[in-house]
C-alpha cells in the first residue's frame, strides 16, 4: 500500500486542510505538548498490534474536551485506539501524519513532538516559537518546520527532530509550506510575488546524527517562479505535481506544473480560500463572503455553485471522489456537491458548531469536529457513517457536556470601504516607503489597497499595508494616496505627508528586539541609528506575520510600545525598523527582530450557566464554554460563589456548602500567564425544602384519595400519602394518591409528605370514608322448604329477621326488614351459622352484620348483600 502523507499521494486523495484563517494555519483541535515523561495512556489495541493496524484505512483525530488522539478505522467507522494527553485540553495543535509517524505542534507552547505510531511512544521533542506563524510539514521520511514570520524553512529528522543541514532562507512573511504529490515543499513569498519549491535532503543512517561539514546534507530550493507583482496577498494549495497560488489581490489563480505557469482570472469580489492540498486536475476556490465555490480546470474557470446558508463561516472546499465537500463551521454542517455543482447531501448540523476538519486519507474522507463527540467517515461511494469518539466500549464514562452553540451571525450592512488611517511616507534613495492603518471594511472584506503617486499605481494585498515605491527621482517631492477596495468598489483615498527622495539616507538600527508583555502590549527596542550627518527625527516600525506586514507605529525614541489589541493575540510577529532623518529621508529596513506572540489576560468565559443541583442540598452546578486564551493558554478558572473561591481546570464545576433555598451569584474568570480576565456571572438557586398545597380529597367506603400540588424547591421530590396505622402510599406524579383498605364511615387525618435533598414538607387533610350499606335479601329457599320468611301470606313474616344478638333467638328479635331494604352497616361479629339461598345460590356464614335498624342490631350476613362487592372483610370487627 502506498504511504499517505500530510499531502496525500496522487489519485483521488486530498490533503489535510491546514489553513482556515487568512494568514494563519489550520489546527485539528486542541492538545497540549506531548512529553515522553507525561506517561501517555493508551486504550484499545496493545502496542504489538499497532504496526499492523496503522496500515488499515485509519486516521488520527483529535477530541478537544477529552484531550485525546483517537485512531478511527475508516472501514469500520470505529475508534480502535486512543492516546490520552494529560493536561492538554483546548490547546490548539497542528497535526500531520503518515502511516508510521504523527507529528504534533502545540501552538500554545511551540513544542513539536514526534510520536511513533508502531509503538505509540514519543521519539523526540523540540521547541519553536509559540502561536500562529510556524507550521510543520511531513512527507514520507521528510519533516519540515516552516517559520513564516522569520522566513526560515528548516528540515528535521522526523525520528529525532534534529535539524538536517542548513535551513533555506526567505524574506520575512512567507506563506504556504505543504508538500505536493511528488514530495516538493512549496513556499510563496508575497514580498517578491514568487513561489518556490524545496526538496528534502537524505536522512543520515542513524537518527539524530549530525550532517558532516560540507557533506551536502541540506534541503535545497530547486525551483522559483514569478507568479504576481510584489506585495500581493497569496494563498497556496499544493497539487499532485505542482502548486496553485491564489492571488487574492488580483483575483487570479496561478498554477505552476512541471515548469509551466498558467493564469486564470476569477469572477469573485471577495477574498478566496484554498485547501492546503488539492488532488486531481480541478482546483476548488472558496469565496466565504459570497458563499460560492469556483471550480477551475485546465481550460480556466469551469463553473460556480452557491453554498446554502448565511454568513462567512465556510472552510475551503475539499475535492473527494468526484465531489466537493464544503464545511460551514457556524452551523456545523458539511455540504456535498457533485461534479456539476448540484447539492447532493447535507452532513451534520446538530451539536457540531465550531471547528470542522476535513482530511482525505486511505481512500476515505474523515470529517472531525474536535469539540464534539462525533466524527464522520465518507467512503469513495460517498456513504456517510458516524463515529463515536467517546464510545464507552473503548474508554468508558460519559462524554462531557456540549458547550452552548454560538449565537447566529448577524448580517452586516455592506458598503464601500472607508479611507485608510494614518497614511505616512518616508523617503529613501530614489524610493519611498508608504504605510497605513486599515480601512473600515464596512461589511465586505477588503481585497486590496491601491497606492498611487510618483506616476505609479501599485495594487497590494489586504494584509500588506507597507510598500516600497521605487523608481523615484531624488530631489523631487512626492505625495502618495492610498484607498481600499472591497466587493462594493473603491473607497475614499487618504494622502500621505510629502516626501523628497535623497541619497543622504541614515543607517538603519543595527538590531531590533521585541518583548510581549502581559498587558497585551509589545515593546520593540533598538539602538540609536547613525544619521550620517543628519539628525534622526523618528523611527518607523513595521510588524511582519505569516504572509503579511503592516506598520506598527512611529517613535522619536529608540523604543516603541505597540498598544494592546493592535496585534492579534496568539499570532507570531517580528519587527523591522526604518530610521527617518529630519529631512524626511528613510533608511533601508533593519534586520528582523526575534519573533514574539502578543498576549493579554484571557477573555470572559462564554455562555456561563448556573443551575440548581436537584439531588444535593446547598449546591449549584456551573458550566461554561472556554474563554478566549488571548495568546497564552488558560491554566485555570476561578469560580466564586457564596463568598468562597475555588480553582478548576475544567469548564464546569459544582459548588456546595451553600444554604438551602439560597439565591447564589456565581462568578467565573479565566486565568493565563497574564493573570485573570473579566468575570462572567449567572445566578442559580439552591434546593429549598418542598411546600405542599392540598387541593382536594374524596372517599369511598374503603379508600381516601387526596390531590395536591408541590413546590419542589428546585429539587427532585419524593411524595407519599398516609393515614395513621397504614403504610405510606407513594405518589409517583406528586399530584395525587389513594390510600385503600380503610374502614367505612371513619374519620381520617391524611398526611401528604414530600422529601427532597433539602428536607421535607408536610400537609394534612381531614377526610372520612363513606358509610357502607347492604341490601336485605329474602331467603327464597328451595320448593317445599318450610323455612321461608318471605311468604306474604304468613302474617307478620314478610321480610328478614333482625336480632339484638348474633343468633336466631325469637326473644331477641327486634323486627323484620322488608326485601330490598337498604341498611347502613357498622361492623361484623361472629355468631350462629345461618343459611340462605339467594338467587338460587346458597350462601351461609357465621358472620353477622351490625346495622341501623331500630337502633344498632344484627342481621345474618347470609341475608344481607353488602354494596361494593359484598365483601365482609371491609367491615371492622365489632
Amino acid at each position: 500500500m502506498a504511504t499517505i502523507d500530510d499531502a496525500v499521494s496522487t489519485g483521488p486523495r486530498a490533503s489535510r486542510r491546514r489553513s482556515r484563517l487568512r494568514g494563519g494555519l489550520v489546527t485539528i483541535g486542541t492538545v497540549a505538548a506531548l512529553l515522553a515523561a507525561m506517561g501517555l495512556t493508551v486504550l484499545g489495541l496493545g502496542s504489538a498490534d499497532n504496526a499492523v493496524a496503522n496500515y488499515d484505512a485509519s486516521s488520527w483525530l483529535w477530541s478537544a474536551a477529552r484531550s485525546e488522539m483517537s485512531r478511527v478505522n475508516g472501514v469500520t467507522a470505529r475508534v480502535d485506539t486512543r492516546v490520552e494527553v494529560p493536561g492538554a485540553r483546548r490547546h490548539p495543535m497542528q497535526v500531520v501524519q503518515t502511516d508510521r509517524l504523527l507529528i504534533l505542534r502545540d501552538l500554545n507552547t511551540g513544542q513539536v513532538s514526534s510520536l511513533d505510531l508502531a509503538t505509540l511512544q514519543i521519539t523526540a521533542t523540540t521547541r519553536t516559537t509559540p502561536g500562529l506563524g510556524v507550521n510543520v510539514a511531513l512527507h514520507e521520511d521528510a519533516a519540515f518546520v516552516v517559520d513564516a514570520v522569520q522566513g526560515i524553512v528548516r528540515q528535521l529528522d522526523p525520528r529525532s527532530l534534529v535539524p538536517i543541514g542548513e535551513p533555506v532562507r526567505y524574506p520575512p512573511g512567507i506563506t504556504g509550506g505543504s508538500f505536493d504529490g511528488e514530495g516538493r515543499l512549496w513556499i510563496a513569498v508575497p514580498a517578491e510575488g514568487t513561489v518556490s519549491a524545496v526538496t528534502a535532503a537524505e536522512l543520515p543512517a542513524e537518527p539524530g546524527s549530525a550532517a558532516p561539514a560540507g557533506g551536502g546534507l541540506s534541503p535545497k530550493k530547486i525551483e522559483s517562479y514569478d507568479v504576481t507583482a510584489p506585495s500581493h496577498e497569496l494563498v497556496v494549495s499544493t497539487l499532485d505535481n505542482g502548486v496553485a497560488v491564489l492571488d487574492r489581490t488580483a483575483g487570479e489563480l496561478v498554477r505552476v506544473r512541471r515548469g509551466e505557469v498558467a493564469r486564470t482570472p476569477l469572477r469573485m469580489t471577495g477574498p478566496g480560500a484554498l485547501p492546503a492540498r488539492t488532488s486531481g486536475p480541478r482546483v476548488p476556490v472558496t469565496v466565504p463572503g459570497e458563499r460560492k465555490v469556483l471550480v477551475v480546470g485546465d481550460g480556466g474557470e469551469e463553473r460556480q455553485f452557491t453554498v446554502p446558508g448565511r454568513g462567512d463561516g465556510l472552510s475551503p472546499a475539499v475535492a473527494w471522489a468526484g465531489r466537493y465537500y464544503v464545511a460551514d463551521e457556524t452551523t456545523g454542517t458539511v455540504y456535498s456537491f457533485d461534479s456539476g455543482g448540484q447539492l447532493v447531501d447535507t452532513i451534520g448540523g446538530k451539536g457540531w458548531a465550531g471547528p470542522l476538519e476535513l482530511e482525505v486519507r486511505e481512500n476515505h474522507l474523515f470529517i472531525n469536529a474536535p469539540d464534539s463527540a462525533t466524527a464522520r467517515v465518507v467512503d469513495d461511494e460517498h456513504q456517510v457513517r458516524d463515529v463515536d469518539k467517546y464510545a464507552n466500549d473503548v474508554l468508558g464514562g460519559d462524554p462531557p457536556p456540549v458547550p452552548p452553540p454560538p449565537p447566529p451571525p448577524k448580517k452586516p450592512k455592506v458598503g464601500k470601504p472607508g479611507a485608510p488611517r494614518s497614511v505616512t511616507a518616508s523617503a529613501g534613495d530614489a524610493q519611498a516607503r508608504v504605510g497605513w492603518q486599515p480601512a473600515a471594511a464596512n461589511g465586505a472584506d477588503i481585497v486590496r489597497y491601491v497606492v498611487e503617486g510618483g506616476g505609479q499605481r501599485l495594487e497590494v494585498g489586504a494584509n500588506q499595508r507597507s510598500v516600497e515605491v521605487t523608481g523615484l527621482t531624488n530631489g523631487e517631492t512626492y505625495r502618495f494616496s492610498v484607498h481600499a477596495v472591497n466587493a462594493k468598489g473603491d473607497g475614499p483615498a487618504r494622502t500621505s505627508n510629502p516626501v523628497t527622495p535623497t541619497a543622504e539616507v541614515p543607517d538603519p538600527p543595527a538590531s531590533v528586539t521585541a518583548e510581549a508583555r502581559p498587558d497585551g502590549t509589545v515593546l520593540v527596542r533598538w539602538p540609536a541609528a547613525n544619521g550620517q550627518g543628519n539628525t534622526i527625527a523618528k523611527y518607523a516600525v513595521t510588524a511582519t506575520s505569516a504572509g503579511a506586514n503592516a506598520p506598527a507605529g512611529e517613535s522619536t525614541k529608540t523604543e516603541l510600545v505597540v498598544p494592546a489589541g493592535e496585534l492579534e493575540y496568539g499570532n507570531q510577529y517580528a519587527f523591522t525598523v526604518v530610521s527617518v532623518n529630519d529631512r524626511g529621508a528613510g533608511s533601508v529596513a533593519s534586520p528582523v527582530s526575534n519573533s514574539v506572540v502578543p498576549f493579554a489576560p484571557p477573555g470572559q468565559p462564554v455562555g456561563l450557566r448556573a443551575t440548581t443541583v436537584a439531588d444535593q442540598p446547598g449546591t449549584v452546578a456551573v458550566q461554561w464554554s472556554p474563554a478566549a486564551p488571548n495568546g497564552r493558554p488558560v491554566t485555570k478558572y476561578l469560580v466564586e460563589a457564596g463568598g468562597r473561591t475555588s480553582e478548576v481546570t475544567d469548564t464546569r464545576a459544582t459548588v456546595g456548602g451553600l444554604g438551602d433555598g439560597q439565591n447564589v451569584t456565581v462568578k467565573v474568570r479565566a486565568v493565563n500567564e497574564a493573570g485573570p480576565g473579566p468575570e462572567a456571572t449567572d445566578t442559580a438557586r439552591t434546593v429549598a425544602q418542598p411546600r405542599i398545597t392540598v387541593t382536594g380529597s374524596s372517599a369511598t367506603a374503603t379508600s381516601v384519595t387526596v390531590t395536591f400540588t408541590v413546590d419542589a424547591g428546585g429539587g427532585k421530590p419524593a411524595c407519599t400519602v398516609s393515614v395513621p396505622g397504614q403504610a405510606p402510599v407513594a405518589a409517583a406524579d406528586c399530584a395525587r394518591a389513594t390510600v385503600s383498605d380503610l374502614t367505612p364511615g371513619t374519620a381520617y387525618t391524611v398526611t401528604v409528605t414530600v422529601r427532597n435533598a433539602a428536607g421535607q414538607g408536610m400537609a394534612t387533610r381531614a377526610q372520612s370514608t363513606d358509610a357502607l350499606y347492604g341490601i336485605a335479601t329474602c331467603n327464597n329457599g328451595p320448593s317445599g322448604d318450610q323455612r321461608t320468611y318471605c311468604d306474604a301470606e304468613v302474617d307478620g313474616r314478610n321480610g328478614n329477621e333482625v336480632f339484638r344478638v348474633t343468633r336466631q333467638d325469637n326473644n331477641q328479635q327486634v323486627g323484620w326488614a322488608r326485601p330490598d331494604t337498604r341498611l347502613k352497616a357498622y361492623c361484623k361479629k361472629q355468631g350462629a351459622n345461618v343459611n340462605s339461598w339467594i338467587y338460587n345460590n346458597q350462601k351461609q356464614s357465621t358472620w353477622w352484620v351490625q346495622v341501623e335498624f331500630s337502633g344498632r342490631n344484627y342481621i345474618p350476613w347470609a341475608w344481607l348483600n353488602l354494596e361494593g362487592g359484598d365483601n365482609i372483610n371491609v367491615l371492622p370487627t365489632c
